[in-house]
């Protein structure tokens, strides 16, 4: 029986309100078990700002380098607004992200049959989508140098980010991606801007002969980000998984966020690279949503996407595919049963808190423990 440590960062806003589902779903598989976890919590964002003058302290990223997943809620709000830039809740995120080396963001976007009408798109296309955004998550434009803005004096100012990816960079993103493929549909989807920018040339080239020299089993296919981002809206189900750099996986994976009826909904994954020695990766996982200041501690944020992420991190970091595939079954099961959020609710339809959807999960769980 093994044990698994987790450092949980509920964040501001939702955050600890749709964590405070998932502590409910780590005690049913520590009950249940084989495998059990073990699990501190931390503070970040605007949290950890109030209570530090920090967006995540030194100490608090320790204990992430330690664990073995982080399960991250949401940071941000309208109180910290005029908080200096480098101390910004959205800044212990990114610190994360980078001290941790997590290049790569898996987004997956899954309509359940229960909700394909709560899309913005017609049932049919909607309806059985799968599909799979992997953003690289470490380089790219928000991370590049120089990084500035400039008084040119006159009422005039110059700011400047910078767009930069190396060889490797590319290569070991496309990997995730190719592997990926074969674990699904065996189908990339390459986007990239290279008709003018020179970082989507290097790109495509890269992905180009990573692809014939190691994954000629797996289709590929090269598309401009832009019109990639027209055809999720047009025909989303041609896709399976999306490879793409950090500015344009961040833009099109809010469009395929759309496409399932809502962003509470959706889970997330941001692995690092595996260790050679142990076979461990860092890991961190979080749901897509944001925190949501204006529904905060009224009881109505939707635990969907953040019960999912944790699913993702028994998949990925631990190696219990048949626990999460629970985890999938009882959220689709509580669907077809017509239970919803605010969020997902047609108009006039009842809907229940953020607890109440919990507890419909973990009734649909006990039923597959049996």
């Amino acid at each position: 029986m093994a044990t698994h440590n987790l450092l949980l960062l509920p964040g501001d806003g939702i955050g600890p309100e749709v964590m405070a589902e998932v502590k409910r779903v780590i005690d049913f598989f520590n009950k249940k078990g084989p495998d059990r976890f073990a699990f501190e919590e931390g503070l970040v964002g605007g949290a950890s700002y109030d209570a530090d003058k920090v967006s995540i302290t030194d100490a608090t990223m320790e204990k992430a380098k330690a664990a073995d997943a982080v399960i991250f809620g949401s940071v941000g709000g309208p109180q910290w607004d005029k908080v200096p830039y480098d101390v910004r809740p959205e800044a212990g995120l990114l610190r994360l992200r980078k001290d941790l080396a997590l290049y790569a963001n898996l987004r997956p976007a899954v309509t359940y049959p229960a909700l394909a009408d709560a899309s913005s798109l017609k049932r049919e296309l909607v309806e059985g989508l799968d599909i799979m955004i992997l953003r690289e998550l470490t380089g790219g434009v928000y991370f590049g140098e120089p990084k500035t803005i400039t008084d040119l004096g006159n009422g005039q100012k110059r700011a400047i980010d910078t767009q930069v990816y190396d060889t490797y960079e590319i290569e070991r993103i496309g990997r995730v991606a190719f592997e990926l493929a074969r674990k699904r549909r065996n189908k990339v989807t390459s986007m990239e801007k290279r008709n003018v920018m020179k970082s989507g040339l290097l790109w495509n080239e890269v992905i180009t002969a990573l692809h014939a020299r190691e994954f000629k089993d797996v289709q590929l296919e090269h598309q401009l980000a832009d019109s990639g981002g027209m055809q999720l809206v047009r025909n989303p189900k041609q896709f399976d998984v999306i490879v793409t750099d950090n500015l344009f996986g961040d833009m099109l994976s809010d469009i395929a966020a759309m496409l399932t009826g809502s962003l509470g909904m959706l889970a997330s994954a941001s692995l690092g690279e595996v260790d050679p020695k142990t076979r461990k990766r860092k890991a961190l996982y979080e749901p897509v949503h944001g925190s949501a200041p204006d529904i905060a501690g009224k009881g109505l944020a939707n635990p969907i996407a953040m019960i999912a992420s944790f699913g993702m991190a028994l998949r990925y970091s631990f190696d219990m595919g048949k626990q999460a595939d629970m985890i999938d079954q009882a959220i689709a099961a509580t669907l077809d049963n017509g239970i919803r959020t605010g969020d997902i609710a047609a108009p006039g339809e009842k809907s229940v808190s953020t607890s109440e959807m919990g507890s419909a999960i973990l009734a649909e769980l006990e039923k597959l423990a049996v």
